[in-house]
C-alpha cells in the first residue's frame, strides 16, 4: 500500500519530490564534505539517522560539539552493555532463579516452553538497550546488522545463543565488516539458523554458503555474477563446524571436512583454495573470504545497504556515481574497516542535502524507541514491572510488523530491501492506526503499558516554556522533521494552547504556565497538562511524525 495514500507531505515537500522523480534523480551532491550551517535542522537529522530520535539535551550537545566532531563522536563512541536479559517468567528447569540472568545456564531441555518463555525476556532486554543507548550510533548499527546478517529465534530455538549473537553483532557494529563476517559464520547461532552445524562431508548443506554470496556479501545485483559452482564450492570449505551447546562455542571437527581442492567460477577469477587435511582445514575460511572480498561488488553491495538504511531507499544513477562507488572505494581502500565509510557518508554534501532530509518513514522499532526517548519516558524500577512495559511496548512493534529477533525471512524485513515501496512498506491501513493508537496511549493520562509521557516534563526542557509561539517551535524542531506553515503554527497556538483566545492572548498560555510554576497545585497542573497533551498528541498523528 503507497503511504503516499495516508501521508500528505506539504506542498513544498512534494513539489520538490516531483521534480526529483522528473528529472530521473532524487540529488547530485556526493560525498564532498559539507561545510553549510549546522544548526537545529542539521543536528536533528543527523541524531535521528544515527540514533533512535534526539532528545533535547542531544541536539544541544551536537550543535554544541559541531557537526565534523559530532559525527566523530556518534561513530567512534563504543558503549558497554552491562545488563542481560533477567529471568521473568519463573520456573526454570535449568536452575536459573526469578530475577537473575539466563545467559549462561546450562542447555535448555530439548521438549518443553523454556526457551519460548525466555523470548520476551530477551526482546525486553533488547528493547530497553536501545531506549538507554548512549550518544552513537553502536545500536542503529546493531539493528542494521540484524537485518542484514538475520537469525530468526523460532528457527535458531536457544535464546542462550541469539543473545550471544546480539553481543557479537554489537562488539563488530562499526568495526571490520570482513572480520564481521568471519564472526557470523562461525557464530553458534547462525550454525544453527542455516544448518551450518549439519555441514558435513557426505552431503555439504548448501544453505549458508548460497546466503554468504546472496545476501551477506556480493549480493545479487547486475554486477554480482556468482554462479552454482560458488556455493558448491563454498559449501565445501565451511564443513565440519559444529556447535558446543554447553560452552556456546563452535568447534571444528576435521573428520567432516571436505579435504578435496574447491574451485571457483571466473566471477571469482577461477581462483581455488587448495584442501587441507586435519586442524588446518579450519583456514579455508580465511581463504574464502579472501576469495569474495576480493571481488569490487562486496563493498558496492553493502554501502548501498548502508545507504538505503541511513539516507534513502531509491539508489539511481547519480547516487551509484557520486556516493555508492566513491563510499565503496573508501571501504576497499581501508581493508573493509566501517568507520572511514560512515563517516564519510555522515559528513557528506549528499547527507545533509535537503532533499534527504525528513524523506525516511520511520520503522516501527525508530517510532517507538524514538518516542521513548525525546519525551524521556520513566520506566518502573522493579524487574518484572519494566520487564512488563517494555515487552508491552517491543510486542506493539511486532504488531506494526517489526519484532526484534523475528525478521520475517532470511532476507529481512521488507521494507528495508522489497522493491519498489521498500520503507513504504511500514504503513498500511492496519499500521498506521496502531502507531497512532500508541502515540495516543502513551500520552493519555492512562499510558501505554504502564509508561506514559510526562508533558510538562518534556516541555520543561524547552528552551522557553512560558512563550506558547517559541514552545510550539521547539516542539516541532524537535519532533518533526518538515517544518509546519506559519498558519498550521497559529493554529495549534490559538486553538491548543490559548483554548481559543484571540491571536494576540499568549498571555493567556504564559500566565498559566508561570502560575503553575510558582504554585504546582493539582488545579494549576491540570490547566496546562491537558492543553500540552492535546498539542502532544495533535503532533503525533499528524503525517510529519512518521518521518526521520
Amino acid at each position: 500500500m503507497d503511504r503516499r495514500q495516508f501521508l500528505t507531505l506539504p506542498a513544498k515537500r512534494q513539489q520538490t519530490a516531483a521534480k526529483a522523480e522528473t528529472a530521473g534523480f532524487r540529488t547530485d551532491s556526493g560525498i564532498t564534505a559539507y561545510t553549510g550551517e549546522f544548526g537545529t535542522a542539521q543536528a536533528v537529522h543527523l541524531l535521528k539517522r544515527a540514533m533512535f530520535g534526539s532528545t533535547p539535551e542531544d541536539v544541544t550537545w551536537a550543535k554544541g560539539l559541531g557537526m565534523d566532531a559530532a559525527v566523530d563522536a556518534l561513530i567512534d563512541t563504543v558503549t558497554a552493555v552491562t545488563t542481560q536479559p533477567l529471568n521473568t517468567y519463573g520456573e526454570d528447569e535449568t536452575g536459573i532463579a526469578p530475577g537473575t540472568t539466563w545467559v549462561n545456564s546450562a542447555p535448555p531441555p530439548e521438549e518443553g516452553d523454556l526457551d519460548r518463555m525466555r523470548w520476551s525476556s530477551y526482546k525486553a532486554w533488547w528493547m530497553k538497550v536501545m531506549i538507554n543507548q548512549s550518544r552513537s550510533i553502536q545500536e542503529k548499527m546493531v539493528l542494521f546488522w540484524h537485518n542484514h546478517f538475520v537469525t530468526e529465534m523460532d528457527m535458531v530455538n536457544d535464546s542462550r545463543y541469539v543473545y550471544k549473537y546480539n553481543t557479537m553483532l554489537r562488539a563488530n557494529a562499526t568495526g571490520n565488516f570482513k572480520a564481521l563476517t568471519k564472526a557470523v559464520t562461525l557464530d553458534p547461532a547462525m550454525l544453527k539458523y542455516l544448518n551450518g552445524y549439519l555441514n558435513g562431508k557426505e552431503s555439504p548443506d548448501e544453505n549458508y554458503g548460497r546466503e554468504l554470496h546472496e545476501l551477506f556479501t556480493v549480493g545479487k545485483g547486475p554486477d554480482s555474477a556468482y554462479t552454482e559452482e560458488d556455493v558448491r564450492a563454498t559449501a565445501q570449505v565451511l564443513t565440519g563446524y559444529r556447535i558446543n551447546p554447553v560452552t556456546m562455542e563452535a568447534y571444528f571437527e576435521s573428520t567432516q571436512h571436505v579435504i578435496t581442492n574447491k574451485e571457483f567460477s571466473s566471477f571469482y577469477n577461477n581462483r581455488k583454495i587448495t584442501g587441507k587435511t586435519g586442524a588446518e582445514g579450519a583456514t579455508e575460511l580465511d581463504d574464502l573470504l579472501d576469495i569474495i572480498f576480493d571481488q569490487q561488488e562486496v563493498s558496492k553491495f553493502i554501502c548501498r545497504k548502508i545507504y538505503r538504511f541511513f539516507v534513502y531507499y531509491l539508489i539511481d544513477d547519480a547516487v551509484e556515481q557520486n556516493v555508492i562507488t566513491p563510499l565503496a572505494k573508501i571501504m576497499r581502500d581501508n581493508q573493509f574497516e566501517l568507520k572511514p565509510v560512515l563517516k564519510a557518508l555522515f559528513k557528506s554534501e549528499h547527507f545533509f542535502d535537503p532533499l534527504n532530509m525528513s524523506a525516511l518513514i520511520k520503522s516501527p522499532v525508530e517510532f517507538a524507541v524514538g518516542m521513548v526517548r525525546e519525551f524521556g519516558v520513566e520506566f518502573p524500577t522493579d524487574y518484572m514491572a519494566e520487564h512488563e512495559a517494555l515487552n508491552a511496548i517491543r510486542n506493539h512493534c511486532a504488531n506494526m510488523l517489526q519484532d526484534l529477533g523475528e525478521p520475517p525471512q532470511v532476507a529481512g524485513w521488507e521494507a528495508y530491501h522489497q522493491a519498489p515501496q521498500y520503507h513504504e512498506i511500514w504503513i498500511n491501513t492496519d499500521t498506521l492506526p496502531k502507531r497512532n493508537l500508541m502515540s495516543d496511549s502513551m500520552i493519555s493520562a492512562g499510558g501505554f503499558g504502564s509508561v506514559k509521557i510526562d508533558p510538562l516534563s518534556f516541555t520543561e526542557k524547552l528552551s522557553d516554556p512560558s512563550n506558547p509561539v517559541t514552545l510550539i517551535q521547539d516542539a516541532l524542531d524537535l519532533l518533526y522533521r518538515i517544518d509546519l506553515s506559519d498558519t498550521s503554527k497559529a493554529k495549534l497556538k490559538n486553538i491548543i494552547l490559548l483554548s481559543g483566545q484571540s491571536p494576540d492572548s499568549d498571555y493567556y498560555w504564559t500566565d498559566a504556565w508561570n502560575e503553575w510554576k510558582s504554585n504546582p497545585n493539582a488545579a494549576n497542573r491540570s490547566i496546562v497538562e491537558n492543553r500540552l497533551q492535546t498539542l502532544y498528541k495533535y503532533l503525533m498523528n499528524m503525517s510529519e511524525y512518521q518521518l526521520a
